[in-house]
């Protein structure tokens, strides 16, 4: 072991850690870290328990069954990743809060109680390539060996490597996990701590669902790197989208959570009678169907953290990405019984090798099945039931890098109606210049109901009632270190510095009066990709009733058949009306207006004020266009 190590140069007090464990174990391939997971007696249960007060407490349980391993948390509030879980141990630069601040004192003294306490522990240690194994930066995790189903998620996300593989290297993230400090220290709440400096970024893991630390926490990481390096990870999706005539599109897909991230790498779901779906009036209950006969070819190119290296970037005018991580935490809420998606369920039942489940229920050595999700204590299924899944186990997975054609941006919207206006009144789709496409990644609005994170209690009481609430600069803020500013002033210089790439805002869950769930955001990919590269003329464009939607479509057809004009102009639906779209308008327009003030400090780009300054003296599309020429 220490010969394996003697190559990884760390600091003493770290290096101190790992000399004195209680034991040191660093697998040697990914089945025996699976082995290590299922506990001493290799299943057919394992109970995943701490000391806390002298008494034990279980933290997780994990069930070996034929396709894997199943991991469940006694606590509901342990299922999702809480919202408000990141503190920030250093001085750096940083919007989030600190430590210091939060609980009053530094966090130089946590820190040494919680590397004391891993010394005393079985440990296992594993490097991993926070970014992906081909562009990632050499990092290191130190987790209890009790753990190891955690360990086994962490390096099925970013990617299975050895000390030999990567040679000698300083480690640019570590990774501690040290759950019982959430009883101890944190009253039972998720932390997690990124302590920082230029060269090494700390994450301080203090609870065992992955999300927030071998998940997000690894994005918060690449954020830190690109920040000093001038690049950016996106929260973003992406397909490489095959028509039935071989045209081929790439399209990129943001949002906030719950904005059809994982839904854009999907296929569209299809009726018994083999017509889609495309909305169901909420009034009348009237259905909308079409028919298409062959539908593109999809090929996932990154599920939800997306690269764009700098070194990927070339002249050519259109961003170039690569997936950021080596494997997917698919969130499968939406399967709820066999046949939602023959493909994924095909490759979760009979994978090539165990996977690892999150809040699905196990039998001891029976298939775990996808849509067997765990009840939280409402008698309810847990609305975040997760598997882990390495890419080379997806099916026409695109490995290399690729230009992206259309970015386009997903928003959860509310039923919108005369009698229950909301701001639920964006079309089936919009074509918007940069400068929209950076005021909506700039406030990423987050509304209707999303199932991937716990909220807090004001969040809560605004979504309940109808209203909206920010995840922030380009969806990725809530797992950035650093400032508002520095991420927005490198949003904006990524989206000016490739002007042919084409910014689309598409809606989920409801377009006006019509409940459409993902089914918008999947013709629209449709459409696109079929039309492909071709000139959008300015006379096909009409500026949307509500500026901040830039332009709709005068028509749009898909396999000769014309989407109804109501789809691309909700406020022409019956059930709407121009009175509740502009009461609709209105709440957007000063939603939008209260968050974008907050970016108008002297560190701003010059270029992005201009923008804001637009949207806070209720500019027309022209102030923007002008500001930023269409892509068309």
């Amino acid at each position: 072991m220490s010969r394996r190590l003697a190559s990884v140069t760390l600091p003493d007090d770290v290096r101190a850690v790992l000399d004195g464990a209680r034991s040191l174990v660093i697998p040697s391939s990914r089945a025996e870290l699976y082995q290590i997971a299922l506990g001493p007696k290799g299943g057919p249960t394992f109970s995943v328990d701490y000391t806390v007060d002298g008494q034990p407490f279980t933290e997780a349980t994990v069930v070996r069954c034929k396709n894997g391993i199943a991991v469940n948390y006694p606590e509901d509030y342990m299922r999702r990743r809480d919202p408000d879980c990141m503190r920030i141990g250093d001085d750096l630069p940083t919007d989030k809060p600190r430590f210091r601040d939060v609980y009053g004192k530094e966090f130089g003294p946590t820190r040494t109680q919680t590397l004391d306490w891993l010394a005393g522990q079985d440990l296992v240690v594993v490097p991993f390539k926070a970014g992906g194994l081909q562009y990632g930066d050499p990092s290191l995790a130190i987790v209890p060996a009790n753990a190891s189903f955690f360990t086994l998620a962490l390096v099925d996300l970013q990617g299975w490597t050895t000390f030999e593989e990567i040679g000698p290297f300083e480690p640019r993230s570590i990774l501690y996990v040290a759950p019982p400090f959430r009883h101890t220290h944190f009253e039972g709440r998720q932390v997690v701590v990124h302590n920082r400096t230029r060269s090494l970024h700390e994450v301080f893991a203090y609870n065992l669902y992955p999300g927030p630390s071998a998940k997000k926490g690894v994005f918060s990481v690449l954020l830190d790197i690109g920040e000093q390096e001038g690049w950016l990870t996106a929260h973003a999706s992406s397909v490489r989208v095959t028509t039935p005539y071989e045209n081929e599109t790439v399209v990129m897909h943001e949002g906030a959570s719950g904005g059809g991230k994982s839904e854009m790498c999907q296929e569209i779901r299809r009726r018994d009678d083999g017509r889609i779906l495309l909305g169901t009036n909420v009034v009348t209950d009237e259905p909308y169907v079409i028919t298409l006969s062959e539908t593109s070819r999809l090929e996932p190119v990154t599920d939800d953290m997306t690269s764009c290296h700098r070194s990927l970037q070339n002249s050519g005018g259109k961003l170039v990405i690569t997936d950021a991580e080596d494997g997917w935490f698919v969130r499968v809420d939406n399967l709820t019984s066999y046949g939602d998606d023959v493909t994924l369920e095909k490759v979760f039942i009979h994978p090539a090798e165990p996977l690892v489940f999150f809040n699905i229920e196990g039998i001891p050595d029976a298939t775990c099945l996808p849509w067997e999700h765990i009840l939280d204590k409402n008698g309810k299924p847990c609305p975040n039931p997760r598997v882990v899944v390495p890419r080379r186990l997806i099916g026409d997975v695109v490995n290399e890098p690729e230009e992206v054609d259309v970015r386009t941006f997903g928003v959860r919207m509310p039923a919108c109606t005369r009698l229950a206006p909301s701001y639920g009144i964006m079309g089936m789709m919009h074509i918007v210049p940069p400068a929209l496409a950076w005021l909506w990644r700039l406030v990423a609005p987050r509304g209707d109901k999303n199932p991937s994170i716990g909220e807090s209690a004001s969040a809560e009481r605004t979504l309940a009632h109808g209203g909206l609430v920010s995840e922030g600069v380009g969806s990725f803020w809530p797992f950035s270190t650093g400032t508002k500013v520095g991420g927005a002033n490198l949003l904006l210089r990524q989206i000016v510095d490739n002007p042919r790439t084409r910014y689309v805002l598409t809606p989920n869950q409801h377009v006006g009066a019509y409940r459409v769930g993902f089914a918008a955001q999947w013709l629209t990919r449709e459409y696109l990709a079929r039309r492909g590269a071709g000139r959008i003329r300015p006379e096909h464009l009409v500026p949307s009733r509500c500026p901040l939607f830039g332009y709709t479509l005068k028509e749009v057809k898909i396999d000769g058949q014309l989407i109804r004009p109501t789809f691309l102009r909700p406020d022409q639906q019956s059930q709407v009306g121009v009175e509740a779209y502009d009461e609709g308008a209105r709440l957007l327009t000063d939603f939008f207006k209260a968050e974008l003030a907050q970016y108008l400090t002297d560190e701003l780009d010059p270029l992005g004020r201009q923008i804001i300054e637009v949207a806070l003296r209720d500019g027309t599309i022209d102030d923007y266009v002008a500001l930023t020429p269409l892509a068309v």
